[in-house]
């Protein structure tokens, strides 16, 4: 048995990452291969096992922290797994993803070190893969033929994923509608290899497939296939078409050549690493980078450009520097606003590629005299209304600006009328507590009623999602649903 009183003598480690130079010469994943299991079971030891684990409550899928920690910990692997698996979907990719708003709730963290819980996760998740233990589940095929239903979900992201495997698993028949050529949303094309190699991805839908989930990719419903037709040949209809309205920045010099959304950077990256072009049309190699975002898309945005040999790369994030430490209005549990470094922050310094620039405002974008981008114009912000300060302003050359600036709700679409859909006044698709919209069967998960968000709220509310179509379908479910069925309970 592992020591019960590990959190006392046993120090926080993280899992090991390759040597920052070393991963700008590559785009494969951060993290050194393979991992000790020892050492992971060590980590897992640390877990108190809390009378109130608030890592259990601070989770969007409620996952069993305590009990998969103690599993781990005492070497029962297998265990570990099943009860991992039982309220997680796709816990690669949160292991990979997620920014661990469980670590934050950690009772370790008031005055100390919180567990490692999103690196034992992902140990736990890698295992299950390498033993088989992370099977198929298809439904038996009395259950297919008979008491099933005919379920569409438009979107192949995290949200429509979860939906989809949980309610192929009930034993409906469901089809998964992609625009792209390939499934995955932004797991595919936003998220870069080196957070999450594509294979993974791979392998997850290969399992989804197994299951009888059938995939149509390159279709886009609204117009290949018309919103009626969709509904008359569905019992149900789930959209999960998350939230890629991006933010613009409106300011002189957007419309230069060289000034590009950030996403569409990320996705001709990702393209090359799918094999489609030998070479981005947006490469940064040897060019001056701006990026103009504080998020995670702006650090997925810094790591790629490092690995295209940018010339320099600065970042302009409007925020002031966070503290280092929890500020007192962000008291234990809640997840705070902390000064936090990504993987490629780290790249960066040892690159020497440029600096993160806090509490910087843009002003416009400067032409050279090819009419193309030649400098980004931009000045200290005012921490009370983010206005410049007078006598701040300044240029950094550039040829490559990306605007990392977040995302507004879906995108608008020609399918929000054919099925009845509204945009509420936060941008996101109306919906009511259990999912639902206005028209009946259909119904709206992930970041297409929530918001942008994070992968982990996508996984918890497609499947949350998909326990309130199972009703729907057959007046009652035995799918489980993460902290209720409610996406107002989600939202909190």
């Amino acid at each position: 048995m592992a020591d019960r009183m590990a959190f006392l003598t046993t120090p926080r480690s993280e899992r090991e990452r390759r040597d920052a130079r070393e991963r700008l010469g590559d785009r494969r994943e951060v993290y050194r291969p393979g991992e000790p299991l020892p050492v992971v079971g060590g980590q897992a030891g640390r877990c108190m096992d809390c009378g109130l684990p608030f890592c259990h409550s601070a989770c969007p899928l409620g996952n069993l922290v305590p009990e998969w920690n103690r599993l781990a910990a005492d070497g029962d692997w297998h265990a570990a797994a099943d009860r991992l698996l039982a309220t997680n979907n796709f816990p690669e990719f949160t292991g990979r993803l997620c920014p661990a708003p469980c670590e934050s709730a950690c009772v370790l963290a008031i005055d100390g070190a919180a567990v490692a819980i999103k690196n034992v996760e992902l140990a736990i998740a890698d295992r299950a893969w390498e033993q088989g233990w992370d099977r198929p589940q298809p439904a038996d095929r009395c259950s297919r033929t008979g008491g099933g239903r005919r379920v569409a979900v438009v979107g192949s992201g995290p949200a429509g994923l979860a939906a989809a495997q949980q309610l192929t698993r009930a034993g409906h028949a469901v089809t998964v509608y992609e625009r792209e050529d390939r499934a995955g949303g932004l797991l595919r094309y936003g998220i870069p290899p080196f957070r999450l190699e594509k294979h993974r991805l791979d392998r997850r839908l290969g399992q989804l497939r197994d299951e009888g989930t059938e995939f149509r990719t390159g279709v886009r419903v609204g117009r290949d296939v018309p919103g009626e037709e969709l509904r008359a040949g569905y019992d149900a209809v789930v959209v999960a078409v998350g939230a890629a309205a991006r933010r613009e920045l409106p300011v002189p010099g957007r419309a230069l050549p060289g000034v590009h959304q950030a996403m569409d950077y990320l996705t001709w990256a990702n393209r090359v690493d799918e094999g489609d072009r030998p070479v981005s049309p947006l490469s940064a190699e040897g060019r001056d980078v701006v990026i103009v975002g504080g998020g995670d898309t702006a650090a997925d945005c810094l790591g790629t450009a490092l690995r295209e040999r940018a010339a320099t790369v600065v970042q302009l994030d409007i925020n002031p520097r966070p503290p280092g430490r929890r500020a007192p209005g962000q008291p234990w549990p809640v997840h705070p606003k902390v000064y936090r470094e990504t993987t490629s922050h780290e790249e960066s310094g040892a690159a020497e590629a440029g600096p993160r620039v806090f509490a910087a405002t843009t002003l416009g974008f400067e032409p050279g005299p090819d009419g193309r981008l030649a400098a980004v114009r931009f000045a200290e912000a005012d921490p009370a209304d983010r206005s410049p300060r007078p006598g701040t302003e300044r240029c950094v050359p550039a040829q490559l600006a990306l605007l990392a600036l977040g995302f507004t709700g879906p995108e608008p679409d020609g399918l929000f009328p054919q099925l009845g859909l509204a945009l509420g006044p936060d941008g996101a698709l109306e919906r009511d507590d259990g999912f639902a919209s206005g028209a009946p069967g259909v119904f709206v998960a992930g970041d297409a009623g929530r918001g942008q968000s994070l992968v982990v709220w996508a996984i918890a509310e497609g499947r949350a999602a998909a326990a309130a179509v199972d009703r729907y379908l057959r007046g009652w479910t035995e799918l489980p649903a993460p902290i209720g069925a409610s996406a107002r309970a989600l939202s909190l």
